[in-house]
């Protein structure tokens, strides 16, 4: 999957990643490849990709469809 992770001020990450687990409204959630399209109001807490990379955060928004990602984030 293609991910994007942008805040306000510059990009947080741009790369290719098996799986991101994200800070949900109604709790934490996780996408794989070829998931279902997604748009999501994202809370405090903390995007983990491929479980080896972190990035906290405060509030967000994420698209996600045919295995690309998009995530504006607020910190």
């Amino acid at each position: 999957m293609e991910i994007k992770i942008l805040s306000p001020k510059k990009t947080l990450f741009k790369g290719r990643a098996e799986s991101v687990t994200l800070p949900g409204k109604q709790g934490e959630f996780q996408i794989l490849k070829d998931h279902a399209p997604i748009f999501s109001l994202l809370e405090r807490g903390q995007i983990s990709i491929d479980k080896n990379k972190k990035i906290p955060i405060s509030q967000g928004i994420l698209e996600a469809q045919d295995n690309k990602i998009t995530i504006l984030i607020k910190n």
